[in-house]
């Protein structure tokens, strides 16, 4: 059927209004299109806020020696330590959220706000919830010449018979390690006293050098020494034994019931990160936790190979502020 001329004309308009949307949703589109496809186009930093040597250093070199084969492009380590990981952590926060800075912390950032009153930063608003890196139980680990004790009923004996005599390191003021401490000695109704490091490499440096006694420490900072028998682990603070540690009994075994400690670590991105890095950065942790490579070194550190991620991990950080906020009203811990 031949057309008219007025037809043919709305037509081609019709056609011409077509192409112009087209074009007009493509130009939308493409700057997301383009983070997908293009992101990382350069290295990828990871802020990581204790010094080299601790448990987060532990976890974070394998990953991300791991995820920059994936990417194909270089992850970066820059370790920012001080005032128990808020130094990094507020080097983070006011990052650019461009995709190339994020966030490695741990549960010593969900105490930090019942610890640090004046925080530069927030945990929960500042940062957009990534995934769980690892959770390893705390072990309760003592220089053997300093504290001769075979186990942890030894050990209970020995501190209470000497209140005041022996002193415990942590990797910082506010940290897990300081917290663990605390519940021990309100729980055991024991007295020692407690010596801030810059991290718990530092912290283990001593420990292991004979400059200190006890540490309330993660597992996966303190494996290596254990099997290389540096140190002395006296029981995993928990009810079940650790991956990798059959023989190393749970402190509910060893008879303290309820004492029950785990240092966790995460991942998070400065709010304002394209959705679209932090979904391939996700993805590619999912792969990287699939593989025997990540699992054998997690068993090896006393730690079992996540799957928690975006709200659920946030929420799983709330729940942790929570919990740990009720522990320190309880011990009445205190900055040193």
């Amino acid at each position: 059927m031949n057309r008219s001329p007025l037809g043919r004309t709305l037509s081609a308009r019709r056609r011409l209004l077509g192409i112009t949307c087209l074009g007009a949703l493509a130009a939308l589109l493409a700057p997301t299109l383009a983070t997908a496809q293009s992101w990382p186009s350069k290295p990828v930093t990871w802020v990581v806020p204790f010094p080299a040597g601790g448990g987060t250093d532990a976890f974070a070199r394998p990953l991300t020696a791991v995820l920059s084969r994936q990417l194909g492009m270089q992850v970066i380590i820059d370790n920012k330590g001080g005032a128990g990981g808020n130094v990094g952590a507020s080097v983070a926060a006011k990052a650019t959220p461009d995709g190339y800075t994020w966030f490695m912390g741990a549960v010593h950032h969900a105490i930090a706000p019942s610890m640090y009153p004046r925080l530069d930063y927030n945990l929960q608003s500042d940062f957009v919830p990534v995934a769980l890196i690892a959770k390893v139980p705390q072990v309760i680990v003592v220089n053997p010449q300093r504290v001769q004790a075979a186990n942890l009923a030894e050990f209970l004996a020995l501190v209470k018979k000497n209140p005041g005599r022996f002193n415990y390191g942590s990797a910082g003021n506010g940290t897990s390690h300081h917290l663990a401490g605390e519940l021990f000695k309100l729980q055991t109704q024991t007295f020692i006293t407690h010596i801030p490091y810059r991290g718990a490499g530092p912290a283990l440096q001593d420990l292991i050098a004979g400059q200190m006694d006890i540490m309330f420490d993660g597992l996966g900072s303190s494996a290596n020494h254990i099997k290389g028998g540096r140190i002395k682990a006296l029981a995993v603070a928990g009810e079940t034994r650790a991956p990798g540690f059959a023989d190393l009994p749970t402190t509910a075994e060893a008879g303290l019931k309820g004492y029950e400690v785990a240092t966790w670590y995460g991942l998070w991105a400065p709010k304002g990160t394209p959705k679209e890095a932090i979904d391939r950065m996700t993805a590619e942790l999912g792969v990287a936790f699939a593989s025997k490579e990540i699992k054998d070194i997690w068993t090896k550190l006393g730690a079992d190979a996540p799957n928690l991620s975006g709200k659920a991990f946030g929420d799983f950080v709330g729940s942790e502020i929570k919990r740990w906020g009720d522990v320190v009203k309880a011990s009445g811990a205190k900055l040193d």
